[in-house]
């Protein structure tokens, strides 16, 4: 349930007494359940709920952070106190006005079956269909792995500024990871469906169907050669794209990274940084993707930030600290981990558009060049703007055919030398959600994603 509402007006009313620029406390009631199977057993069923207040003072330029997990009103008022005195203590003179938008409204999670109303036992049923369909594909499965997990997470924020807003967030997620051994090789593969959706989103998968065919890729993969090397026509599926949005041009793109000058794409808005086919966003609006939300940490109501538009790079994403430092609107991208952590720019869905080819017709234009399917792994370079993804798997084309499969590569290169070579993007699109750790901690769900997307890139370590 809800803290009550007069709770936080109330103390965001004594902090503001204390003489702060601007303050804020958010409530959050988080409850996680993650089932785990391995080979046909269970491995771990964890259930976890928590709950508990950030406090927030914010005063010439400087934010002063409290939080508890005692929600007595003395103990938040001291809370509240000590988050005035921290940023009291900091030097600072700089007047900077937090343009916050003001909502005041109560909204629930749009979703059809809520997941805590099914039981423990239907969920454990699906995951063992999938684990056990995966092992059935063929005897060179040896290893089967599967994980259901789901959040429910209820928020409240109130600021000085005047809202009071009551949300709620459901997300699922299922996975399957097979492993196959034969003559001394092992490959695996991977399935993830996820969303902020309800049980529906688990009723829509087959497990038989599912788990037999990432269990088939897997054993697939046993007999791909090795990939070619050099510097390649390659087309990267929506996986692969998904992590060039996310973690170097996204990550670049976090306004607090712009504001420290530690980002490759500071001062670059109105210049061409890709080809005209070349169109990035980061919209947490996109009904039942993982990354969506309705409101950020800060109660800014999500939006669609266009990054770049037909090359041309538009600007940054925000939070309220940044977009007032920027004389900018707030564009919903402040988030936390939870409420004992602070406010950073942060991603949702992030994604390159699709743009008008078929897959068919990128593979038959291309004479020599090689497919990039599911990507494995990305490296984070917002400093430098470098792009580094391993790959699961690829096809080797050749006179516009796919012809061999090859087993895990690597791709690299500076994100915008391999975005000016894009010249041709397709109408597939796909997001797929995950995890996002601002560096290696803070992590919050998102999306990547976008099109089958045609450019030179390095390709090597196979």
């Amino acid at each position: 349930m809800f803290i009550l509402l007069d709770t936080l007006e109330k103390l965001v009313d004594y902090m503001r007494k204390l003489g702060v620029d601007f303050c804020d406390a958010r409530f959050e009631q988080r409850e996680n359940l993650q089932i785990l199977t391995t080979n046909g057993n269970i491995r771990a069923i964890s259930r976890n709920v928590r709950s508990g207040v950030s406090i927030r003072a914010f005063l010439n330029g400087h934010w002063g952070y409290a939080s508890s997990t005692e929600l007595s009103w003395e103990t938040l008022k001291s809370a509240a106190e000590k988050a005035v005195k921290i940023v009291k203590s900091t030097k600072g003179t700089e007047k900077i006005e937090l343009n916050s938008v003001v909502v005041e409204k109560k909204y629930k999670p749009p979703i059809k079956i809520n997941p805590q109303e099914i039981s423990l036992e239907e969920k454990i049923n699906l995951l063992l269909e999938l684990d056990k369909a995966q092992r059935k594909a063929d005897e060179r499965v040896v290893n089967s792995n599967t994980r259901y997990s789901d959040s429910c997470i209820n928020f409240t924020v109130v600021n000085s500024e005047g809202s009071k807003i009551e949300w709620g967030e459901i997300r699922i997620g299922v996975v399957a990871m097979p492993v196959a051994f034969e003559a001394g090789k092992m490959q695996s593969s991977y399935f993830v469906k996820s969303g902020t959706r309800g049980y529906e989103l688990v009723k829509e998968i087959d497990p038989n169907v599912e788990g037999e065919n990432v269990a088939k890729e897997a054993v697939e993969l046993l007999s791909a050669e090795k990939p070619p090397g050099g510097y390649l026509t390659v087309i990267i599926d929506p996986d692969v794209a998904g992590l060039l949005a996310h973690e170097v041009m996204g990550h670049a793109s976090e306004a607090d990274e712009i504001v420290k000058k530690r980002s490759f794409l500071t001062g670059v808005v109105g210049k061409k940084v890709g080809s005209e086919l070349v169109t990035m966003v980061d919209d947490g609006t996109i009904p039942g993707a993982y990354g969506t939300i309705l409101f950020d940490s800060e109660g800014t109501p999500s939006s669609r930030t266009i990054i770049i538009e037909n090359g041309v790079y538009k600007g940054y994403m925000h939070n309220l600290e940044t977009a007032a430092t920027m004389n900018v609107k707030p564009t919903g991208n402040g988030r936390a981990q939870d409420y004992n952590r602070r406010v950073w720019v942060r991603m949702t869905n992030t994604f390159f558009e699709k743009g008008d080819w078929d897959l068919e017709e990128m593979i038959s234009e291309t004479k020599e060049g090689l497919l990039a399917v599911k990507a494995l792994s990305g490296m984070e370079d917002p400093v430098g703007g470098g792009f580094e993804a391993r790959v699961l798997k690829g096809y080797i084309i050749e006179n516009g055919e796919k012809r061999k499969l090859v087993r895990s590569f690597t791709l690299t290169g500076k994100a915008l030398d391999i975005l000016k070579t894009v010249d041709a993007v397709s109408k597939d699109f796909t997001l797929h959600g995950g995890n996002c750790g601002k560096g290696e901690e803070d992590f919050v769900p998102v999306s990547t994603g976008g099109p089958y997307m045609r450019a030179k890139i390095l390709v090597g370590g196979g």
